[in-house]
């Protein structure tokens, strides 16, 4: 496992979590054993905001990368209706 963005052992920290029947997607970060809810994005913009929240420092490349971001279900940076 690699250490996590907020300092927890994890190995990938943040999930976008499937397109809600609105399009939007829960956003969850692991951190410190726990899942948190960051919030529910309905763009690419919501997700940098929430991780910017979270103590991501320059978030705008994070969500392309998989060792921080997993994205289930859907297509990458879909935002919507399922």
């Amino acid at each position: 496992m690699a250490r996590g963005p907020l300092g927890g052992m994890t190995s990938v920290p943040i999930v976008v979590h499937r397109p809600s029947h609105s399009g939007s997607r829960r956003v969850t970060v692991h951190s410190h054993g726990q899942d948190e809810i960051l919030g529910t994005a309905d763009s690419d913009h919501d997700l940098v905001v929430f991780l910017e929240g979270a103590g991501v420092v320059e978030p705008e490349g994070i969500p392309d990368d998989p060792q921080w971001v997993e994205w289930r279900a859907g297509h990458v940076h879909q935002f919507h209706a399922a």
